[in-house]
């Protein structure tokens, strides 16, 4: 990525020597006089970094950092101070406004370029982790959805979750991706947003088409999420939880441990919480029938490593039951 820095100085020399240095390391340099000139072309073009001197006609450079931080959309751009003021109240300064770093003048060519590359980095760090807490913002919503849509109580994809974590933690040894266990775990039924009502709620025993509907809801939440490049660890949950180790599952019949290992666990955590609420065709089980149900599935509905941890994690497990009721 070619990243534009913003460079700040009144020193025509000076100004001119940092463009050639920075462009050399590959960036885009956009120049200004002073403060007010920067400001002014920061409304037509947004940088990446902005590298400032501070005594500078106009503004200076703690008066351009402070109209720089009070715009909300500039608020997240990395600021360095680059001054022939070096005495140590100055640099402290500079550090206490909340300014990312300060230089001082004279400044190697390695140590500017090393600086903004770090700085570019941890603002690409702070970004990525601005848009993890968007997506996790927008799953929370979609897992609503996809409650209401099944009439499920709110927590119920919450409680498949902390199952599914409460289970992974006692298979010593195996390789959990912990991502796909989260965002599978909360997103494993969103294909049922695109199933039928009349299917989904339906009272009576459910006909071969409504079964063939029904079943495609792991390949249709897969389709939904296909474009969502954060959710890739979701999308073998998404599409082998209602797969059985006997091989009798949908959509594609795998047997054993050709299902990925978080799909298996995901599987018995959704079967658990399945089995504890109310359905239109029946009522709930109790904790323990539930559990039972569990022990009796092992070598055929469920991988029989995953009901072992799920045995073990039996404790962890039913306080969470007894928390949300």
């Amino acid at each position: 990525m070619n990243h534009t820095i913003l460079v700040v100085e009144d020193n025509v020399a000076m100004r001119e020597a940092l463009q050639a240095i920075l462009e050399s390391g590959g960036y885009h340099v956009v120049t200004a006089e002073h403060g007010k000139h920067a400001l002014g072309l920061m409304q037509d073009h947004q940088p990446d970094l902005i590298l400032s001197d501070i005594s500078m006609p106009e503004m200076d450079g703690f008066a351009f950092f402070d109209a720089v931080r009070a715009k909300p959309a500039w608020v997240s751009i990395p600021f360095i101070f680059l001054t022939a003021r070096g005495e140590r109240k100055d640099i402290f300064l500079g550090k206490q406004v909340g300014a990312e770093d300060y230089l001082v003048k004279p400044v190697l060519r390695l140590e500017l370029l090393s600086t903004i590359a770090a700085r570019l980095a941890r603002s690409q760090e702070v970004v990525l982790a601005q848009m993890e807490k968007s997506y996790l913002a927008a799953l929370s919503m979609l897992a609503d959805a996809i409650e209401q849509r099944d009439h499920f109580s709110p927590p119920h994809v919450g409680h498949v979750v902390g199952y599914a974590l409460a289970i992974s933690k006692q298979l010593n040894g195996r390789q959990i991706e912990t991502k796909a266990l989260y965002f599978g775990g909360i997103l494993h039924d969103i294909g049922k947003i695109l199933i039928g009502d009349n299917v989904l709620h339906k009272a009576t025993p459910l006909e071969v088409d409504d079964w063939d509907e029904v079943q495609r809801h792991p390949e249709i939440g897969v389709k939904l999420i296909a474009n969502i490049a954060y959710l890739t660890p979701a999308i073998p949950v998404i599409r082998y939880h209602h797969e059985r180790w006997d091989g009798k599952g949908y959509p594609e019949g795998l047997v054993g441990e050709a299902i990925p290992l978080e799909a298996r666990i995901v599987a018995v955590a959704d079967a658990l919480e399945t089995m504890l609420r109310e359905r239109v065709y029946r009522q709930p089980l109790s904790p323990q029938q539930a559990y039972q149900e569990i022990i009796e599935g092992s070598g055929t509905r469920y991988d029989p490593e995953v009901v072992k941890a799920f045995s073990v994690a039996w404790d962890e497990i039913k306080a969470l039951i007894e928390d949300s009721n």
